[in-house]
């Protein structure tokens, strides 16, 4: 089989050649001379008794057999990256992607501590703004990911549940100073929606059969939790925040709860990761880390229904 195969080097300059449409920008991404690769091109010209290039002007058009090749070579040199990369990992370092909100409420101050307690193994985070959270083990840099979802998750990972979503009202702690409140001033509040959708508010009025009482209509609407937490502990209104999210700010003062009943979305945290990449034991080490940083929190006393 190799024997009908051309050179590797040959295949690859073609690639590079025709996603730049330039010989002169491929021989730069493969940091060789641009004679080189249009002696690849003509070892492959002859290898197929075909032309891949044609020039017309000064542009680089491929003709109709190169474009043909074109597509299965992307998807190999894409599966070897891939099956090399499994093998390129820095046993010391994991990157790690998560959402936004969570990094910025609960994720930063436990990765902080990991690295206090486990000095050979650090942590690389990217927080992302996902509007549904996502990860692409094979197209993205990333060892492993903590998304917001309901399970479901691909035969060749492993995931740890590490916490239920459960929604809840958040404002100022100002707005709370004399106790909870009532569904008039419920009513009568600017609710802040986190998501453009409001599908949050809507969930937790439905559980708590206020669709009819409560208009989700007006009030300002922002595109992540965290903003609508922000707005809600400066005064502007009542958003909806996640019980575990908002729990050290309700203990510091913060962030009050003027309606302290949580209802659950249905989704969850989960550390994910491949189970084909190599060191699994530091992925392990990770999991069992935020598990027990999830056990030892103190959340609100909160009635939760559902």
């Amino acid at each position: 089989m190799s024997r009908r195969l051309p050179p590797l080097y040959a295949l690859r300059a073609f690639e590079a050649a025709a996603r730049h449409s330039s010989f002169t920008r491929a021989a730069e991404e493969l940091v060789i001379t641009q004679s080189a690769v249009s002696r690849h091109i003509r070892t492959l010209e002859e290898h197929f008794a075909c032309r891949l290039f044609e020039r017309r002007g000064r542009s680089l058009q491929l003709t109709e057999s190169a474009r043909l090749l074109l597509p299965g070579l992307r998807d190999g040199f894409e599966a070897l990256e891939r099956a090399c990369a499994t093998l390129r990992v820095d046993d010391a370092i994991l990157r790690l992607k998560a959402p936004s909100t969570l990094t910025m409420r609960w994720l930063l101050a436990r990765l902080s501590r990991f690295r206090l307690q486990h000095s050979g193994t650090e942590v690389q985070l990217t927080s992302a703004w996902m509007d549904v959270d996502k990860v692409d083990f094979h197209h993205e840099p990333f060892d492993c990911a903590v998304l917001l979802g309901s399970g479901g998750f691909p035969d060749d990972w492993d995931s740890a549940l590490l916490f239920a979503e459960w929604l809840i009202p958040v404002c100022a702690p100002e707005a709370v100073a004399a106790g909870g409140w009532d569904l008039a001033r419920l009513q009568g509040a600017e609710l802040l929606h986190p998501t453009p959708d409001r599908r949050d508010w809507r969930q937790w009025l439905q559980a708590m059969d206020l669709s009819e009482q409560v208009p989700l209509k007006g009030g300002q609407v922002f595109d992540t939790l965290e903003l609508g937490m922000v707005a809600a502990a400066r005064g502007y209104g009542v958003s909806i925040g996640d019980l575990v999210l908002v729990a050290e700010d309700v203990e510091q003062g913060r962030l009050g709860l003027p309606w302290p009943c949580a209802v659950p979305s249905g989704c969850s945290y989960y550390l994910v990761w491949p189970r084909a990449r190599r060191g699994q034991e530091r992925f392990r080490l990770l999991r069992d880390f935020l598990l027990a940083e999830v056990a030892a929190m103190r959340l609100p006393d909160v009635e939760r229904r559902g």
